[in-house]
């Protein structure tokens, strides 16, 4: 099978955006303000943005609440906070817990991460129809750490059962990644060295003890 070009993919669906009068509505999942940093500054010439804060994953609370302050602050001192309408979700590890029940020991990057993504990708699609809004998407896909195909399986996947588009994205393509350092340092963003849930930070704090 022929590895899809994602970025390809968004790049034919601006340029038939840039010949419109009026910017579409994108309901934009955000994982942490790192990630967000590049994808906001990409996407707000494109789209009118309603970012959406919700990663019931994260653990413990309190590095929930550093995570969302931070995009936050972010959104405020890059100047979107006029522009960019933020949603914060419900805070609910139970249903994270849930979710990955059996799924515990297996390794970072395997089935219980596609598992996390599907489970907030999927309540991203149920705000994007409760706001009507015409796209739904995620800024997972910056991470080089993050499976652009699975993210964008789940996304097409999504955008069948709730009538709502997905926009592919391969956010870590044309140096996003790296745009999303710069940034990060240019508005001192916390980056954490974990993804968010109990089990990443388990397996980080392993490889910084070997």
């Amino acid at each position: 099978m022929a590895k899809v070009n994602y970025q390809k993919q968004l790049d034919q669906i601006i340029e038939k955006l840039e010949k419109e009068e009026d910017k579409p509505v994108l309901l934009l999942h955000a994982c942490c303000a790192p990630c967000s940093s590049y994808v906001l500054e990409y996407l707000h010439n494109y789209f009118k943005i309603l970012l959406f804060y919700y990663n019931p994953n994260i653990n413990p609370e309190a590095e929930y609440q550093r995570r969302v302050e931070e995009i936050r602050r972010f959104v405020k001192e890059a100047g979107y906070e006029e522009e960019i309408c933020f949603l914060e979700g419900a805070y609910d590890p139970e249903r994270f817990f849930a979710m990955a029940r059996g799924m515990e020991e297996l390794p970072e990057r395997g089935l219980r991460c596609h598992a996390c993504y599907k489970l907030r990708m999927e309540e991203a699609a149920r705000e994007a129809v409760r706001h009507h809004a015409d796209y739904f998407a995620t800024t997972l896909s910056i991470s080089p750490h993050k499976n652009a195909q699975w993210i964008n399986e789940i996304g097409e996947e999504l955008a069948g059962r709730y009538g709502v588009s997905h926009l592919p994205s391969d956010f870590k393509k044309r140096s996003g990644y790296l745009r999303s350092i710069e940034l990060s340092k240019e508005y001192g963003l916390y980056r954490q060295d974990y993804c968010g849930c109990i089990y990443s930070k388990k397996a980080a704090d392993r490889l910084r003890s070997s």
